[in-house]
């Protein structure tokens, strides 16, 4: 974690993330697409896994996770719901992934298995904490109820995306990591240039 590169690569995937949920999410939200929240989970869990084959260090995902919510806060509407959203799939995505795949570079059973638990755990702490912690009006209103089709319905269904994007994800990243090894002043040069895209992107999307 020390490492200034693996820190341009955590700014470079948060980033990415965000403006998904920037520009994405907008489009998505605005043209009224069902389950539009599971689509960017999807899209998340796949930025997060590619990232955590590239550079697997536990912790690495959550702060991929504040990364993404900043840049959420800094160039879009502030809802809430979202930035906690987003902060608590990157942290269950840093459990499950420091839990069942910390050594895990491949395609594999425990890299689904790393997906399910990630979609499930954050969808969990995102409703439980914005209803019972957080108190967000229309989450107390629902109540239980509303926690838990968000749960085990939304989450379910999340989780079976998961379980295929994740590994993918792994995959690509690991397969990325010999990336490091050839001019890696450029190839940090280029990442930093990239973050900086993105966050320019962000300011025309939001």
């Amino acid at each position: 974690m020390r490492d200034i590169k693996n820190w341009a690569w955590f700014l470079l995937f948060g980033s990415l993330w965000g403006l998904s949920e920037v520009a994405g999410g907008g489009i998505l939200y605005a043209v009224e697409v069902p389950s539009a929240s599971i689509v960017l989970a999807a899209w998340a869990l796949f930025i997060l896994a590619a990232a955590r084959g590239l550079v697997n260090k536990p912790g690495s995902s959550t702060v991929i996770g504040a990364v993404a919510t900043l840049f959420k806060l800094v160039n879009a509407s502030p809802f809430i719901c979202h930035l906690l959203g987003i902060f608590m799939l990157g942290l269950a995505f840093d459990i499950a992934a420091t839990l069942l795949g910390r050594s895990e570079r491949r395609f594999s059973f425990r890299n689904m298995l790393t997906g399910i638990v990630s979609a499930y755990g954050g969808y969990a702490l995102f409703a439980l904490s914005i209803t019972y912690v957080v108190r967000y009006d229309i989450w107390v209103q629902g109540g239980w109820p509303k926690v838990a089709h968000h749960m085990f319905i939304s989450g379910s269904i999340a989780a079976l995306v998961a379980a295929v994007v994740v590994p993918v994800g792994y995959y690509l990243g690991a397969g990325s990591l010999s990336l490091q090894t050839k001019r890696p002043r450029w190839l940090y040069a280029g990442t930093m240039a990239g973050v900086a895209l993105l966050w320019i992107l962000g300011r025309i999307a939001g």
